[in-house]
């Protein structure tokens, strides 16, 4: 289960930019996965529970946003979706294709936090 490694990486990720904020918690961290990426959303979702107790993420949500395989068809000239990830071939014209565009992402796309107010 490579997830908890995944998570883990995001824990350590988002808590160094927690730095710049003091006292800060956070609320929300926003992922985004290529459908390539080899990353079983429901495993990540258990891990990150795991992985945040006791640290300024315990208790946020994690929202994933699973990416479609989008390739380039020379034949087309254009980006397409591939309905299925057994063939890398052009919905359209039939071509095969091998210029990916976007599937293999992950990314931290945002993070949501609620501030500390400074006590005057």
């Amino acid at each position: 289960m490579h997830e908890l490694s995944i998570v883990s990486s995001i824990v350590d990720s988002v808590t160094q930019t927690l730095e710049a904020y003091p006292g800060a918690r956070v609320k929300e961290v926003r992922l985004r996965i290529g459908a390539l990426a080899s990353v079983v959303e429901d495993s990540l979702q258990f891990c990150y529970g795991i992985a945040t107790d006791g640290t300024p993420l315990e208790g946020s949500k994690l929202v994933v946003k699973i990416l479609p395989v989008t390739m380039h068809c020379d034949s087309c000239a254009s980006d397409v979706e591939i309905a299925s990830l057994q063939s890398f071939r052009c919905p359209r014209c039939d071509a095969p294709v091998s210029d990916l565009r976007q599937g293999r992402e992950l990314e931290i796309e945002s993070i949501e936090i609620d501030e500390v107010e400074e006590k005057v």
